[in-house]
């Protein structure tokens, strides 16, 4: 593997953001973007990176994972999260856990574990075995009312030219207990392959799920730039009339972002360059 120069890039939704978090959300994203970036310009590793990035988000209540997630059907917070390293295709996800402030910790102790997925009560018990952090009771919904502000996530490539990606999401508002979308699937809400790329996704769960949206995008990267790759998720989402958010970065640490949502919250920052954060709107970004 070619060494290189560092990236990573972090989003935190792609959905329509009330004005009042607009601002809050653009700097959680370039806080968590940051804290990855130091990882990395200390040449640390890409799947180091985005775990403390997503954790970050994680803590960070006005997004949807972790403090910040909302409530089913039944009033609960279920929360999913996948993270993948590149350099072994090893996949770590969890999915409708209750008990830990940090889910993308337990995907990541899952990493080297037989499984690639585990689900409540086995995942809270996996992660008590590896002394993750949890609450004695349910984390409580952060908005009662049941407003839904969506999934993050993060790509990264270290200078080793290692890649690795991660989401995490506090799940859909009102929705069946027990329902798990694309966050913790990996092909679906994330992936990651050296020589090839990485990619996490936000959007319609359900629709990701179905198209298999990663999938498509690392396909697309084999042969084309990332930006370009990018606009793999707009036909897939046309067609089934759904919303979804992309960014990735392909082997050699450029950054591609695409959606279709009205907003899509994201930062990156790679070595040599400015840091970059914002709100990226639909009439400029769109379809």
């Amino acid at each position: 593997m070619a060494e290189g120069r560092w990236a990573i890039a972090v989003h935190g939704g792609a959905c329509d953001i009330p004005a009042d978090l607009q601002a809050p959300r653009r700097e959680g994203c370039a806080a968590a973007a940051d804290a990855g970036a130091m990882i990395l310009a200390r040449g640390g590793s890409a799947l180091d990176a985005v775990k403390v990035a997503v954790c970050l988000l994680e803590d960070d209540p006005l997004f949807n994972a972790g403090r910040g997630s909302v409530a089913n059907a039944d009033g609960l917070v279920e929360m999913d999260a996948g993270i993948m390293d590149g350099a072994t295709l090893d996949v770590g996800a969890v999915a409708c856990v209750r008990f830990l402030y940090n889910p993308v910790e337990a995907a990541h102790a899952m990493l080297r574990e037989p499984p690639v997925l585990l689900v409540g009560a086995g995942a809270e018990a996996f992660a008590k075995s590896r002394g993750i952090p949890e609450a004695r009771e349910g984390l409580r919904p952060s908005m009662p009312g049941g407003r839904d502000h969506d999934t993050v996530g993060c790509v990264a490539r270290d200078r080793k030219g290692h890649v690795a990606a991660a989401t995490s999401t506090g799940g859909l508002a009102g929705t069946l207990a027990g329902r798990v979308g694309d966050a913790p699937l990996p092909g679906c809400g994330f992936y990651a392959e050296d020589g090839i790329g990485a990619v996490s996704l936000s959007g319609d769960g359900e629709a990701i799920a179905r198209t298999l949206l990663a999938a498509r995008v690392m396909r697309a990267l084999e042969t084309a730039a990332a930006s370009a790759a990018a606009g793999a998720i707009f036909d897939p989402m046309t067609r089934l009339a759904a919303e979804a958010g992309v960014i990735l970065l392909d082997r050699e640490g450029r950054v591609g972002i695409a959606h279709n949502s009205p907003h899509f919250a994201a930062a990156y920052v790679g070595e040599g360059m400015e840091p970059v954060s914002g709100l990226v709107w639909k009439e400029n970004n769109g379809r």
